[in-house]
Protein backbone atom coordinates (compact mmCIF):
# COMPACT_ATOMS: atom_id res chain seq x y z
CA UNK A 1 0.00 0.00 0.00
CA UNK A 2 1.59 3.40 -1.13
CA UNK A 3 2.36 6.01 1.94
CA UNK A 4 -0.27 8.48 2.72
CA UNK A 5 0.59 12.27 1.48
CA UNK A 6 -0.07 13.11 5.09
CA UNK A 7 -1.03 11.60 7.94
CA UNK A 8 -1.03 12.11 11.82
CA UNK A 9 -1.91 9.77 14.70
CA UNK A 10 -1.44 10.60 18.45
CA UNK A 11 -0.07 7.47 20.03
CA UNK A 12 -0.20 8.98 23.80
CA UNK A 13 -1.09 11.61 25.83
CA UNK A 14 0.46 12.66 29.22
CA UNK A 15 -1.19 16.22 29.88
CA UNK A 16 -0.97 18.40 27.36
CA UNK A 17 2.47 16.30 25.68
CA UNK A 18 1.73 14.36 23.27
CA UNK A 19 3.64 11.97 21.30
CA UNK A 20 2.77 10.77 17.57
CA UNK A 21 3.72 10.24 14.29
CA UNK A 22 3.08 11.93 10.81
CA UNK A 23 3.21 9.65 7.98
CA UNK A 24 4.44 10.98 4.58
CA UNK A 25 5.34 9.53 0.93
CA UNK A 26 8.98 10.17 1.60
CA UNK A 27 9.09 8.72 4.83
CA UNK A 28 7.94 9.15 8.96
CA UNK A 29 8.21 11.73 11.08
CA UNK A 30 8.03 10.83 14.72
CA UNK A 31 6.57 13.67 17.25
CA UNK A 32 7.64 15.35 19.06
CA UNK A 33 9.76 16.01 16.42
CA UNK A 34 13.19 18.46 16.04
CA UNK A 35 14.00 19.67 12.74
CA UNK A 36 18.05 20.85 11.87
CA UNK A 37 18.05 23.49 10.05
CA UNK A 38 19.29 23.39 6.47
CA UNK A 39 19.17 27.10 5.48
CA UNK A 40 20.87 27.17 2.09
CA UNK A 41 20.56 23.18 1.33
CA UNK A 42 22.99 22.54 3.53
CA UNK A 43 23.47 21.87 7.72
CA UNK A 44 26.20 23.97 8.26
CA UNK A 45 29.21 21.82 8.58
CA UNK A 46 27.50 18.01 8.50
CA UNK A 47 27.16 15.55 5.72
CA UNK A 48 23.22 14.53 5.59
CA UNK A 49 23.65 11.32 6.39
CA UNK A 50 25.44 12.06 9.11
CA UNK A 51 22.30 14.12 10.33
CA UNK A 52 20.29 11.31 9.44
CA UNK A 53 22.17 9.05 11.84
CA UNK A 54 22.02 11.60 14.60
CA UNK A 55 18.19 10.35 14.73
CA UNK A 56 16.22 13.56 12.67
CA UNK A 57 13.48 12.63 10.79
CA UNK A 58 12.98 16.05 8.46
CA UNK A 59 15.05 18.56 7.59
CA UNK A 60 14.20 22.47 7.20
CA UNK A 61 14.98 24.75 4.12
CA UNK A 62 14.55 28.01 3.87
CA UNK A 63 12.82 29.73 1.35
CA UNK A 64 14.18 33.36 0.81
CA UNK A 65 18.15 31.86 1.04
CA UNK A 66 16.79 29.37 -1.53
CA UNK A 67 15.39 31.32 -3.88
CA UNK A 68 18.32 34.33 -3.86
CA UNK A 69 20.77 31.73 -4.39
CA UNK A 70 21.15 29.43 -6.20
CA UNK A 71 17.64 30.31 -7.41
CA UNK A 72 13.94 27.66 -6.93
CA UNK A 73 13.94 27.40 -11.13
CA UNK A 74 17.99 26.44 -11.02
CA UNK A 75 16.96 23.85 -7.97
CA UNK A 76 13.93 22.48 -9.82
CA UNK A 77 16.00 21.74 -13.31
CA UNK A 78 18.88 20.09 -11.09
CA UNK A 79 16.11 17.40 -10.25
CA UNK A 80 14.62 19.13 -6.75
CA UNK A 81 15.95 19.98 -3.23
CA UNK A 82 16.21 15.99 -2.24
CA UNK A 83 18.08 15.43 -5.23
CA UNK A 84 20.23 18.53 -4.83
CA UNK A 85 21.49 18.53 -1.29
CA UNK A 86 20.98 14.31 -0.97
CA UNK A 87 18.56 14.22 1.50
CA UNK A 88 15.68 11.83 0.27
CA UNK A 89 13.34 12.06 3.61
CA UNK A 90 11.04 14.59 4.30
CA UNK A 91 11.61 18.59 4.03
CA UNK A 92 9.89 21.27 5.40
CA UNK A 93 10.21 24.76 4.03
CA UNK A 94 9.38 27.90 5.42
CA UNK A 95 7.96 30.50 3.52
CA UNK A 96 10.27 33.31 3.44
CA UNK A 97 8.31 36.19 5.16
CA UNK A 98 10.36 35.89 8.68
CA UNK A 99 13.62 36.31 6.33
CA UNK A 100 12.07 39.16 3.76
CA UNK A 101 11.31 41.02 6.96
CA UNK A 102 14.59 40.60 9.01
CA UNK A 103 17.48 40.39 6.59
CA UNK A 104 16.18 42.06 3.33
CA UNK A 105 16.89 45.65 3.03
CA UNK A 106 14.63 48.47 1.39
CA UNK A 107 11.47 46.27 2.41
CA UNK A 108 7.98 47.63 0.58
CA UNK A 109 5.10 45.67 2.42
CA UNK A 110 1.80 45.96 0.49
CA UNK A 111 -1.35 43.69 0.55
CA UNK A 112 0.29 41.82 -2.57
CA UNK A 113 3.02 40.49 -0.75
CA UNK A 114 6.71 42.35 0.41
CA UNK A 115 9.07 43.89 -2.40
CA UNK A 116 12.48 43.60 -1.58
CA UNK A 117 15.87 44.24 -1.93
CA UNK A 118 18.31 41.17 -1.44
CA UNK A 119 20.71 41.14 1.60
CA UNK A 120 23.02 39.43 -1.19
CA UNK A 121 23.37 41.63 -4.09
CA UNK A 122 20.88 43.89 -3.97
CA UNK A 123 18.87 43.10 -6.34
CA UNK A 124 14.74 43.83 -6.17
CA UNK A 125 12.81 40.67 -5.68
CA UNK A 126 8.54 40.37 -4.90
CA UNK A 127 7.69 37.95 -2.87
CA UNK A 128 4.03 36.92 -2.10
CA UNK A 129 1.95 33.96 -1.45
CA UNK A 130 1.37 32.95 -4.85
CA UNK A 131 5.50 33.43 -5.55
CA UNK A 132 6.68 31.37 -2.33
CA UNK A 133 4.25 28.63 -3.08
CA UNK A 134 5.78 29.03 -6.54
CA UNK A 135 9.29 28.37 -4.98
CA UNK A 136 8.63 26.10 -2.80
CA UNK A 137 6.83 24.04 -5.66
CA UNK A 138 9.55 24.07 -7.62
CA UNK A 139 12.05 23.46 -4.45
CA UNK A 140 10.01 19.91 -4.14
CA UNK A 141 9.10 20.42 -0.45
CA UNK A 142 6.96 18.45 1.62
CA UNK A 143 5.67 20.40 3.75
CA UNK A 144 4.76 23.73 2.64
CA UNK A 145 4.29 26.75 4.69
CA UNK A 146 2.10 29.73 3.94
CA UNK A 147 3.04 32.85 3.56
CA UNK A 148 2.70 35.57 6.37
CA UNK A 149 4.48 38.43 8.41
CA UNK A 150 5.54 38.30 11.65
CA UNK A 151 6.17 41.47 13.65
CA UNK A 152 7.51 41.78 17.07
CA UNK A 153 5.93 41.15 19.95
CA UNK A 154 6.84 45.00 21.52
CA UNK A 155 4.69 46.32 18.71
CA UNK A 156 1.45 48.11 19.51
CA UNK A 157 -1.55 46.18 19.41
CA UNK A 158 -3.43 47.90 16.64
CA UNK A 159 -0.10 47.01 14.48
CA UNK A 160 -0.31 43.34 15.57
CA UNK A 161 -3.52 43.07 14.95
CA UNK A 162 -3.12 44.39 11.57
CA UNK A 163 -0.49 42.28 10.62
CA UNK A 164 -2.38 39.14 11.90
CA UNK A 165 -5.03 40.37 9.89
CA UNK A 166 -3.13 40.66 6.79
CA UNK A 167 -1.94 37.31 7.56
CA UNK A 168 -4.67 35.51 7.44
CA UNK A 169 -5.48 37.01 4.38
CA UNK A 170 -2.35 35.96 2.76
CA UNK A 171 -3.31 32.46 4.20
CA UNK A 172 -6.05 31.83 1.99
CA UNK A 173 -4.36 32.90 -0.63
CA UNK A 174 -1.49 30.56 0.34
CA UNK A 175 -3.86 27.54 0.33
CA UNK A 176 -5.44 28.33 -3.09
CA UNK A 177 -2.10 28.64 -4.49
CA UNK A 178 -0.64 25.36 -2.93
CA UNK A 179 -3.83 23.47 -4.05
CA UNK A 180 -3.14 24.99 -7.84
CA UNK A 181 -0.45 23.20 -7.75
CA UNK A 182 -0.74 19.98 -9.72
CA UNK A 183 1.71 16.82 -8.58
CA UNK A 184 3.03 18.43 -5.78
CA UNK A 185 0.18 18.99 -3.95
CA UNK A 186 -1.17 16.29 -4.79
CA UNK A 187 2.12 14.94 -2.45
CA UNK A 188 2.42 17.14 -0.12
CA UNK A 189 1.21 19.00 2.64
CA UNK A 190 0.76 22.86 3.58
CA UNK A 191 0.44 24.18 7.28
CA UNK A 192 -1.37 27.71 8.37
CA UNK A 193 1.00 30.05 10.44
CA UNK A 194 -1.11 31.02 13.91
CA UNK A 195 -0.31 34.79 14.39
CA UNK A 196 -1.41 37.51 16.66
CA UNK A 197 2.25 37.96 19.39
CA UNK A 198 1.28 38.06 22.96
CA UNK A 199 -2.64 38.52 22.68
CA UNK A 200 -5.04 36.05 23.68
CA UNK A 201 -7.65 37.49 21.64
CA UNK A 202 -5.74 37.91 18.51
CA UNK A 203 -4.36 34.25 18.76
CA UNK A 204 -8.39 32.82 19.08
CA UNK A 205 -8.70 35.24 16.00
CA UNK A 206 -6.29 33.73 13.91
CA UNK A 207 -6.80 30.28 15.27
CA UNK A 208 -10.65 30.25 14.01
CA UNK A 209 -9.60 32.18 10.47
CA UNK A 210 -6.82 29.24 10.14
CA UNK A 211 -9.41 26.32 10.97
CA UNK A 212 -11.79 27.70 8.28
CA UNK A 213 -9.18 27.58 5.71
CA UNK A 214 -8.56 24.05 6.62
CA UNK A 215 -4.49 22.82 6.88
CA UNK A 216 -2.70 20.07 7.64
CA UNK A 217 -0.91 21.49 10.35
CA UNK A 218 -0.46 24.21 11.93
CA UNK A 219 2.23 26.48 13.32
CA UNK A 220 2.85 29.07 16.40
CA UNK A 221 4.63 31.85 14.78
CA UNK A 222 5.65 35.16 16.56
CA UNK A 223 7.42 33.55 19.15
CA UNK A 224 11.36 32.99 19.53
CA UNK A 225 11.86 37.10 18.71
CA UNK A 226 12.81 38.46 21.40
CA UNK A 227 10.34 38.09 23.96
CA UNK A 228 12.03 35.84 26.36
CA UNK A 229 11.02 32.38 27.45
CA UNK A 230 8.59 33.68 30.37
CA UNK A 231 6.71 35.27 27.87
CA UNK A 232 7.00 32.64 25.23
CA UNK A 233 5.67 30.06 27.87
CA UNK A 234 2.36 32.43 28.63
CA UNK A 235 1.75 32.21 25.35
CA UNK A 236 1.61 28.59 25.02
CA UNK A 237 -0.39 27.96 28.07
CA UNK A 238 -3.15 29.06 25.66
CA UNK A 239 -2.30 29.34 22.05
CA UNK A 240 -1.62 25.42 21.15
CA UNK A 241 -4.67 24.85 22.70
CA UNK A 242 -6.76 26.58 20.25
CA UNK A 243 -5.33 24.59 16.77
CA UNK A 244 -7.34 21.49 15.38
CA UNK A 245 -5.92 18.63 18.27
CA UNK A 246 -6.32 16.13 15.25
CA UNK A 247 -3.07 18.34 13.39
CA UNK A 248 0.46 18.61 14.40
CA UNK A 249 1.64 22.49 15.95
CA UNK A 250 4.54 23.65 14.96
CA UNK A 251 6.12 26.29 17.10
CA UNK A 252 8.38 28.08 14.65
CA UNK A 253 12.15 28.63 15.36
CA UNK A 254 12.39 27.47 18.98
CA UNK A 255 14.89 26.80 20.85
CA UNK A 256 16.84 25.71 23.88
CA UNK A 257 16.74 22.11 25.42
CA UNK A 258 14.85 23.90 27.91
CA UNK A 259 12.50 25.76 25.31
CA UNK A 260 11.63 22.06 24.17
CA UNK A 261 11.06 20.70 27.35
CA UNK A 262 8.72 23.68 28.21
CA UNK A 263 6.82 23.62 24.86
CA UNK A 264 6.32 20.13 24.69
CA UNK A 265 4.76 20.08 27.93
CA UNK A 266 1.99 22.96 26.53
CA UNK A 267 1.17 20.72 23.83
CA UNK A 268 3.97 21.61 20.91
CA UNK A 269 4.60 18.62 18.33
CA UNK A 270 7.52 20.08 15.98
CA UNK A 271 10.38 22.57 16.50
CA UNK A 272 13.36 24.13 14.19
CA UNK A 273 15.92 26.47 15.57
CA UNK A 274 19.90 26.89 14.23
CA UNK A 275 20.59 26.81 17.96
CA UNK A 276 22.52 23.24 17.65
CA UNK A 277 24.76 23.98 14.55
CA UNK A 278 25.18 27.51 15.33
CA UNK A 279 26.34 26.75 18.96
CA UNK A 280 28.36 24.31 17.23
CA UNK A 281 30.27 26.69 15.03
CA UNK A 282 31.20 28.22 17.88
CA UNK A 283 31.81 26.49 20.33
CA UNK A 284 29.23 25.71 22.78
CA UNK A 285 27.64 21.98 23.59
CA UNK A 286 23.89 21.25 25.01
CA UNK A 287 24.80 18.32 27.37
CA UNK A 288 22.33 16.75 29.60
CA UNK A 289 23.98 18.86 33.12
CA UNK A 290 23.37 22.16 31.22
CA UNK A 291 25.63 24.11 28.51
CA UNK A 292 29.68 24.11 28.27
CA UNK A 293 31.67 26.03 26.32
CA UNK A 294 34.54 24.34 24.82
CA UNK A 295 36.73 27.29 24.37
CA UNK A 296 37.20 27.67 28.52
CA UNK A 297 40.49 26.84 29.56
CA UNK A 298 39.38 24.42 32.16
CA UNK A 299 38.72 21.73 29.21
CA UNK A 300 42.47 21.98 28.25
CA UNK A 301 43.72 18.52 29.99
CA UNK A 302 40.52 17.33 30.20
CA UNK A 303 39.93 13.65 29.36
CA UNK A 304 36.69 13.01 29.82
CA UNK A 305 34.10 13.13 27.01
CA UNK A 306 31.76 16.17 26.08
CA UNK A 307 29.16 14.07 27.57
CA UNK A 308 29.28 11.17 29.48
CA UNK A 309 25.38 10.44 29.04
CA UNK A 310 25.68 11.00 25.48
CA UNK A 311 25.75 7.88 23.00
CA UNK A 312 26.89 9.89 20.04
CA UNK A 313 29.66 8.99 18.15
CA UNK A 314 31.49 11.97 19.29
CA UNK A 315 31.32 11.28 23.18
CA UNK A 316 32.52 8.01 22.20
CA UNK A 317 35.49 8.93 20.11
CA UNK A 318 36.94 12.14 21.42
CA UNK A 319 37.74 14.08 24.71
CA UNK A 320 36.59 17.66 25.74
CA UNK A 321 40.46 18.60 25.79
CA UNK A 322 40.68 17.28 21.80
CA UNK A 323 37.37 19.68 21.08
CA UNK A 324 39.10 22.56 23.05
CA UNK A 325 42.26 22.48 21.06
CA UNK A 326 40.27 22.02 17.73
CA UNK A 327 38.09 25.38 18.75
CA UNK A 328 41.70 27.22 20.25
CA UNK A 329 43.31 26.53 16.78
CA UNK A 330 40.20 27.69 14.30
CA UNK A 331 39.98 24.13 13.03
CA UNK A 332 36.85 23.36 11.24
CA UNK A 333 36.89 19.63 12.62
CA UNK A 334 36.10 21.29 15.55
CA UNK A 335 32.44 22.50 14.32
CA UNK A 336 31.98 19.75 12.61
CA UNK A 337 32.57 17.09 16.10
CA UNK A 338 30.66 19.62 18.09
CA UNK A 339 27.67 20.45 15.75
CA UNK A 340 27.28 16.64 15.10
CA UNK A 341 26.88 16.24 19.28
CA UNK A 342 24.00 19.00 19.51
CA UNK A 343 22.03 17.53 16.88
CA UNK A 344 22.52 13.70 18.71
CA UNK A 345 21.76 15.88 21.70
CA UNK A 346 18.73 17.52 20.74
CA UNK A 347 17.48 13.97 18.97
CA UNK A 348 18.36 11.87 21.73
CA UNK A 349 16.27 14.65 24.11
CA UNK A 350 13.38 14.56 21.68
CA UNK A 351 13.38 10.65 22.29
CA UNK A 352 13.57 10.90 25.63
CA UNK A 353 10.65 12.72 25.84
CA UNK A 354 8.67 10.39 23.78
CA UNK A 355 9.51 7.61 25.37
CA UNK A 356 8.15 9.43 28.81
CA UNK A 357 4.91 10.86 27.23
CA UNK A 358 4.66 7.19 26.28
CA UNK A 359 5.18 5.77 29.62
CA UNK A 360 3.04 8.63 31.09
CA UNK A 361 6.05 9.82 33.13
CA UNK A 362 6.47 12.98 31.08
CA UNK A 363 6.43 15.03 34.26
CA UNK A 364 9.09 13.22 36.09
CA UNK A 365 10.76 13.20 33.42
CA UNK A 366 10.89 17.32 32.67
CA UNK A 367 11.59 18.03 36.51
CA UNK A 368 14.60 15.53 36.52
CA UNK A 369 15.73 17.00 33.07
CA UNK A 370 15.36 20.65 34.86
CA UNK A 371 17.28 19.55 37.52
CA UNK A 372 20.45 18.66 35.91
CA UNK A 373 20.41 20.95 32.80
CA UNK A 374 19.51 24.11 34.90
CA UNK A 375 21.32 23.59 37.83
Amino acid sequence: MDAPRFAFRVDAVDGKARTGRIAMRRGEIRTPAFMPVGTAATVKAMKPETVRATGADILLGNTYHLMLRPGAERVARLGGLHRFMNWQRPILTDSGGYQVMSLAALRKLSEDGVEFRSHIDGARHMLSPERSMEIQRLLGSDIVMAFDECPRADRPRDEIAASMELSMRWARRSREAFDRGGDHAAGAALFGIQQGALDEDLRRVSAEKLTEIGFDGYAVGGLAVGEGQEAMFATLDFAPGMLPEDRPRYLMGVGKPDDLVGAVERGIDMFDCVLPTRSGRNGQAFTWNGPVNLRNARHAEDEAPLDPRCSCAVCGHYSRAYLHHLHKAGEILGAMLTTEHNLAFYQQLMAAMRQAIAEGAFADFAARFRGDYLR
